[in-house]
């Protein structure tokens, strides 16, 4: 990864948790209490995948330890036979405990042979020839449980982010040693979460695509793809793909790489999409199953949620947990001290908590202990973003809620009462001036956006193309727990639009500062906290398969499914929601005229809409009692 540079070293950094801790701790212990081995393993289609094994000294038949085992496709470095990296494992507490630690690069990546896919499609109905990531899993666990000495033949999995993909695939291999799995930040479906949302392309990911669209042809340990193709000139993403123009534009850049090419010619969700989402399979459930994410992964935040779900829904008996806390994507890997997302201060040592009292205890129970149910952990160990605690409950989302709806009233207010339908707000949409998803635009150039999911947003509702809405100051605590629907009542005089909305706490007045902001220019007093936030593009409304123009002046519902949350509103705060069209550079623009493929629209295609919200549309949310 030499040819890197440095934002995109921190960004891959960001995916590749094992690598980070490779590069930058100074710790010993790894070298000296454990051995490695290289190998490669055949998979049933005859194609070897490299894999690193890291056995403690002591392990013999005598002294058996069971398997932990992480596949990426971002290198699984350092190579080399006398080379151990100084953590091993999802974290030192478990390096400490004891666990033989594997590490394999999935085929077509580093040094493994193989040709690269993304998202894997899984093959429903298999064949003895037919291979996906669940047969992969399969093969590479039954090598480990027969060839590796001193194991104790039960094996975990767990990954982070991509990795958190293989992991959740790795379930359905339904291999009887496979024991625990825990996929956390996994991708589930790129339609609706990393590299869209609901289909809305997310143009902030336009400088990663060199590292998922171009194959290397041949077996390597270094990078083979050019992450500086672009020559920016510039360190403001904004403007730089604003000037970019229209997303046909692109091909400047990406005529050749196959995954942005896959992106531009697959505009809906047909069947290329449709095939690698994961969710679908899940059916009869083996292993113990724990999914963790965070509150503000601006990456993969719907994947453990909707995968959490599914399984509920397939397999009731299965042990099947969820763990969701205060952190950006994959913080929880790392401790930081001060457990910070953006500006907000949630507490001290969350991530050791995590690691020593959720993580550690899964797999120690499962792969160490008794490996029934009776684990001691709950269903569901959910963080409460405004409380700043951890809560736990036996079900999620939770049974002793009220749906309670709140109206987007047109005089600005966020009400319970329902107004008469009749009145509405107005805004001009413009997408040669869309409104920024931040105000940093430190963070416009990088491998994905993280701060903006608690970011203020005083600069959004301070613009003419954001409606507001907010309740009078809270004479009580509200809790917010599960899920919410936005069910907009709309009109454009275009033919097309998206839809955003963002759930906000609004702090009082007197709030003070906590000590350790990072940016010493803001202030908590009235500060708009992003809770949660989600974009919907009106030709989905009806269909994702098959998109719709909008009639123009016509009134039309526009559903908008944001992802769950445990947020409680503090007595003296005020629950606010903002309406807007644009987020750039998150999203991609909406041309506003509705055309077959808005990759390939045209700038004559981009024109200025005013788009009404009508005062009956509506937030339907989970109130906990």
């Amino acid at each position: 990864m030499k040819k890197l540079c440095t934002f995109f070293v921190a960004a891959l950094m960001g995916y590749a948790y094992q690598a980070q801790a490779q590069g930058m701790m100074n710790n010993s212990y790894a070298r000296e209490h454990y051995t490695k081995k290289d190998v490669y393993i055949t998979m049933r289609d005859g194609i070897k995948l490299f894999t690193s094994i890291y056995t403690p000294n002591d392990a013999s038949a005598k002294h058996k330890y069971p398997i932990v085992m992480q596949r990426t496709c971002y290198s699984i470095a350092p190579y080399g036979a006398d080379k151990i990296p100084p953590r091993l494992g999802p974290s030192d507490i478990m390096m400490h405990e004891g666990y033989i630690v594997v590490y394999q690069d999935v085929r077509g990546r580093y040094k493994s042979e193989g040709t690269w896919t993304n998202m894997t499609p899984v093959v429903q109905h298999k064949t003895k020839k037919d291979v996906d990531e669940g047969t992969d899993t399969y093969d590479t666990v039954d090598w480990l449980v027969k060839n590796v000495a001193g194991n104790n033949g039960r094996v975990g999995q767990w990954g982070i982010s991509y990795p958190g993909f293989y992991t959740a695939a790795g379930i359905l291999s339904n291999h009887p040693a496979l024991k625990a799995s825990s996929p956390q930040a996994p991708i589930s479906d790129f339609w609706f979460d990393d590299f869209h949302h609901n289909g809305a392309l997310l143009e902030s990911y336009f400088f990663t695509y060199p590292v998922f669209g171009v194959q290397k042809k041949d077996t390597t340990s270094k990078s083979w793809y050019d992450a500086q193709n672009i020559k920016t000139g510039t360190r403001d993403g904004y403007q730089f793909l604003l000037d970019m123009g229209p997303l046909a534009n692109a091909d400047k850049y990406y005529k050749d790489n196959f995954y942005w090419q896959e992106t531009v010619n697959h505009p809906n969700y047909d069947e290329f999409w449709q095939k690698r989402s994961l969710p679908r399979h899940f059916g009869k459930v083996m292993p113990a199953v724990m999914f963790v994410g965070g509150w503000y992964d601006a990456e993969d935040l719907s994947g453990p949620l909707d995968m959490f779900k599914r399984i509920n829904k397939t397999d009731a008996s299965a042990y099947n947990t969820i763990v969701m806390g205060p952190f950006g994507h994959g913080r929880w890997s790392r401790e930081t001290g001060h457990t910070m997302h953006s500006n907000v201060y949630f507490g001290d040592s969350i991530a050791t908590f995590y690691q020593r009292n959720i993580e550690a205890k899964f797999f120690n129970h499962f792969l160490k202990g008794s490996g029934d149910k009776n684990s001691g952990l709950p269903k569901a160990y959910m963080y409460d973003t405004g409380k700043k605690e951890w809560e736990e409950f036996n079900q999620w989302p939770a049974t002793n809620v009220s749906h309670e709806k709140l109206y987007l009233s047109a005089d600005g207010k966020l009400d319970r009462n329902q107004p008469s339908g009749s009145n509405s707000m107005q805004f001009i949409s413009d997408p040669m001036k869309p409104v920024p998803y931040t105000e940093d635009n430190t963070t416009t150039m990088g491998f994905t956006p993280h701060n903006y999911m608690s970011e203020d947003q005083r600069f959004a509702a301070r613009r003419p193309d954001v409606l507001v809405y907010q309740t009078d100051v809270l004479q009580n605590d509200v809790t917010l727990g599960g899920e919410i629907m936005s069910h907009l009542k709309v009109a454009t005089t275009g033919t097309d639009a998206d839809w955003v909305v963002k759930l906000i706490d609004v702090y009082p007045p007197d709030e003070p500062n906590n000590p350790y902001m990072p940016n010493k220019n803001i202030i908590l007093s009235n500060y708009q906290q992003m809770v949660r936030s989600e974009i919907m593009p009106g030709r989905f409304r009806k269909s994702f398969e098959k998109p719709e123009p909008f009639t123009p002046n016509q009134k039309t519902d526009v559903p908008v499914r944001l992802q769950d949350v445990l947020h409680t509103f503090k007595k003296g705060h005020r629950i606010m929601i903002q309406v807007q069209s644009t987020d750039f550079p998150l999203f991609a623009r909406n041309p506003q005229k509705f055309v077959e493929n808005p990759y390939k629209a045209t700038q004559s295609d981009f024109i200025k809409a005013t788009h009404t919200v009508f005062e009956d549309s509506y937030i339907d949310v989970e109130v906990l009692k």
